[in-house]
């Protein structure tokens, strides 16, 4: 088969996907792009593609985002063009619609399947905006958020099929977008991410590396913002270290900010959080590690004793799914999007994102009494591997929403 894969950020969601495709040998793979400095995934041809136009900064509210979305999209249809005249035309194509890109695919390719990815629908009601009181919103809040959703409303007809991860993402569209959206998760290659009792971290200021003998609170995000609930994490900071004298705190992530607004302290989020609590804290045994390579962050998990992770109503992270298949006890924010893949007291333990003494109580009891927890992490990865595993569970499903669309003769054989 011929797939045409399209993700500005090369390759997001179809990591583990393309790179099954592309081991198989059977099937040529184009992956459209704007990231330059992309991965070489062997066995699949790379183009990037330039933007045709960027909204100013100064551009209207309203439609700034679709401004930018049809820029891409219509620099990502150029690009399509000319492989097509290159002598590329694909059997199916598979791509991400939110920044664009798809819009215009069918000036160019009238009959040729084509999925597209739909991650979020934007609305002041059951997500990020509007949850957290620290950040309250304008009264043009609403009508900015419906304005995003211009290129979701514009996508799902450009597209024979939609795709989500999870059901709580597939409902924050409208009800009619819901027959033409198909969940299934990327998917959690549970076979590598598994728990490793024999698992170090070394780490510059220790002598020694750290284990699982070690108490270990671990606390992962992309970057480190209030999205992700760091700023509730390092509330909760003080009063885990005053409760557990041992206790090591090992923080990954980033100083930008992935979503949501920046904070106005001159430091960032950071800096805001240091001048709040610093003084309250005990730097000796609080390790910011920055972004770590994978292998590094595998072996930081499967160390922890209690893993955080908190997030406001969002799209759930791929390191969730993540440490849970590793085994992890982990104490996670109850929100919607968690409990769709975690239930308190059997894979996860669920607290109020906005009780930092609540959270660091909950850690703090798991450190105490780890025998207590010691069913969680286990059955956090069943659950995982059962519902998310990427070979088992979310292959097989992908294939045959992709199969459904093409010819017989070209189909993917299902593993």
């Amino acid at each position: 088969m011929k797939l045409l894969f399209v993700h500005q950020n090369m390759p997001g969601q179809y990591r583990e996907l393309v790179q099954w495709l592309s081991v198989q040998g059977e099937h040529e793979i184009v992956f459209l792009t704007q990231r330059e400095k992309h991965p070489d995934i062997q066995g699949v041809r790379t183009v990037v593609y330039k933007t045709h136009h960027v909204a100013a900064k100064d551009a209207y509210g309203l439609s700034k985002t679709w401004e930018t979305a049809a820029g891409n999209g219509f620099g990502a249809v150029q690009a399509l063009g000319k492989i097509v005249e290159g002598g590329f035309k694909p059997d199916i194509v598979i791509g991400h619609v939110g920044w664009g890109e798809m819009t215009f695919f069918r000036e160019v390719l009238p009959d040729t399947p084509m999925i597209g990815f739909f991650e979020y629908f934007y609305s002041v009601h059951g997500g990020p905006v509007g949850f957290d009181p620290e950040a309250p919103v304008s009264d043009h809040a609403p009508y900015l958020m419906h304005g995003h959703n211009v290129v979701p409303l514009v996508n799902i007809e450009a597209v024979d099929l939609g795709h989500s991860p999870t059901m709580w993402q597939r409902n924050r569209f409208p009800e009619s977008f819901h027959d033409k959206i198909y969940v299934c998760h990327d998917g959690i290659r549970t076979d590598i991410l598994k728990p490793n009792k024999k698992a170090s971290v070394s780490l510059g200021r220790i002598g020694r590396p750290l284990t699982v003998k070690d108490e270990i609170v671990t606390f992962m995000a992309r970057n480190l913002e209030t999205t992700r609930g760091y700023h509730q994490f390092m509330r909760a900071v003080p009063h885990i270290q005053k409760a557990r004298p041992n206790a090591r705190i090992l923080v990954i992530g980033g100083n930008d900010v992935s979503y949501g607004g920046k904070s106005k302290h001159p430091g960032g989020l950071r800096g805001q959080m240091e001048a709040e609590v610093g003084h309250l804290l005990d730097w000796d045994r609080l390790h910011f590690l920055g972004q770590v390579p994978f292998e590094d962050y595998q072996n930081i998990i499967q160390i922890s004793t209690c893993h955080i992770y908190l997030t406001m109503p969002f799209v759930l992270s791929w390191s969730l799914l993540e440490s849970m298949s590793m085994g992890a006890t982990i104490v996670a924010s109850d929100v919607a999007p968690v409990r769709e893949a975690m239930t308190h007291g059997e894979t996860g333990l669920l607290v109020d994102f906005f009780d930092p003494e609540a959270i660091a109580a909950q850690v703090s009891e798991v450190l105490a009494r780890p025998k207590s927890f010691a069913h969680i992490g286990p059955a956090a990865r069943q659950h995982v591997v059962d519902s998310y595993d990427f070979l088992t569970v979310c292959l097989p499903e992908h294939i045959r929403q992709i199969n459904g669309l093409v010819p017989d003769d070209i189909q993917i054989k299902v593993p």
